[in-house]
């Protein structure tokens, strides 16, 4: 299986165990009361919500990723587009972490442009 499946999976499975907060104004709240462990921003958000996001979770130390559709991100969690999501199980938290570091090795995350940008030494094989 591949690893965006098994993001998505995960992400589906911690919304049925209501581990999972969607919004931008809910994760923000969860990131300053501390409970966020891990956040998810789609790769198509505006460039204020993903500079809004990427300063709280910097200043609160909580790990942030871009990943996926807004669609993809609602599908995966059985709602509508979702463009935030955060995790707030340590368990389901530390397994999502692994595997979108996992998916992510080998690419940058351009935070200014939200878009992954392939390494030099990738292009030139």
């Amino acid at each position: 299986m591949n690893h965006p499946t098994e993001i998505f999976q995960l992400l589906g499975m911690a919304a049925r165990a209501r581990k999972l907060i969607t919004g931008e104004e809910l994760v923000v709240k969860e990131v300053r009361s501390g409970n966020a462990r891990l956040v998810i921003v789609s790769e198509d958000a505006s460039k204020n919500t993903q500079k809004k996001v990427s300063d709280k979770c910097n200043f609160y130390n909580v790990e942030k990723h871009v990943f996926g559709s807004r669609e993809a991100l609602g599908h995966a969690i059985g709602k509508e587009s979702r463009v935030v999501l955060a995790l707030t199980d340590a368990g389901f938290a530390k397994k999502a972490s692994g595997l979108l570091n996992e998916y992510n090795r080998g690419w940058a995350n351009d935070e200014d442009t939200c878009t992954r940008i392939r390494e030099t030494s990738e292009s030139d094989e």
